[in-house]
């Protein structure tokens, strides 16, 4: 007579919550590749695309006066980054709308809908990272002690963009013109931040108001790594101030509202 096997140990809500996310971080990254012939090289395409039309218009058709030089690499820095920021925030407008069945029956903690966006986008850009090490070692960029920096523009950009969901994923549920209205905000944005510029190269006075762009100190740290001279402290801690504060206020709207928007979706 074969005894029973013991019971599982129960799982505690972190390693419920770690499970579930991983489980739809890699869903979302297998749906998005596995039907795709280039598959990771789509992920990297783009911010490449844009880096050499930048690249070209602002070293062969007017002369640069901002930015450092190689100013390829200096764009690289910047739009990869972006890239994860615009295309987690973009996505996070649908994050209930998509799934909405499995919102509503599944009893997984609400959050990893929107954490798992930003979670699968910052895989992809931890990915790209080996393209700016390619393009830094063709154009000559050193690589600086900068790079210290890295972990800490990747968190900070976490804890924003998941924030920035918490807030949209569940507004967007009762006013669907936001999505619209959150794509011209990105659209703005773009131009608003030091990405095909840098802090420094703005006009005297228009520094500090753009250093509350919380993007504007978090890509100076991913700059760091080969442009050192890029670092501002004052911008880095507004940034880091209002990436905490942002990420505050998503988790109090998202506790406020997840229980109307599941009798909503």
């Amino acid at each position: 007579m074969t005894s029973a096997p013991p019971p599982r140990p129960a799982r505690s809500p972190a390693q419920v919550y770690r499970q579930s996310l991983w489980l739809l971080t890699s869903r979302d990254l297998r749906v998005r590749y596995t039907t795709s012939v280039l598959g990771y090289f789509w992920s990297v395409l783009d911010p490449l695309v844009m880096a050499v039309i930048y690249w070209f218009v602002f070293t062969q058709i007017v002369e640069r006066t901002i930015g450092e030089a190689p100013y390829i690499v200096f764009l690289i820095a910047g739009l990869l980054p972006w890239m994860w920021f615009n295309g987690a925030v973009g996505d996070m407008t649908r994050a209930f709308i998509k799934d909405a069945k499995l919102v509503r029956s599944t009893r997984i903690p609400r959050t990893v809908w929107v954490t798992r966006i930003a979670l699968s986008k910052g895989i992809e850009f931890v990915a790209a990272i080996p393209v700016i090490i390619i393009f830094a070692v063709i154009f000559g960029a050193q690589l600086t002690a900068g790079v210290l920096w890295l972990p800490v523009a990747i968190a900070l950009q976490a804890v924003l963009t998941v924030g920035l969901g918490l807030i949209i994923a569940p507004l967007v549920v009762f006013f669907r013109d936001l999505e619209r209205a959150v794509k011209l905000v990105l659209r703005f944005l773009f131009y608003a931040s030091p990405i095909i510029y840098g802090l420094s190269d703005l006009p005297d006075g228009l520094e500090l108001w753009a250093a509350f762009n919380p993007l504007a100190g978090i890509i100076s740290l991913y700059r760091a790594s080969f442009f050192p001279g890029q670092v501002d402290a004052l911008p880095v801690i507004i940034s880091a101030a209002m990436s905490l504060l942002i990420f505050g206020v998503g988790v109090l709207v998202f506790r406020r509202m997840i229980s109307a928007v599941l009798k909503e979706v």
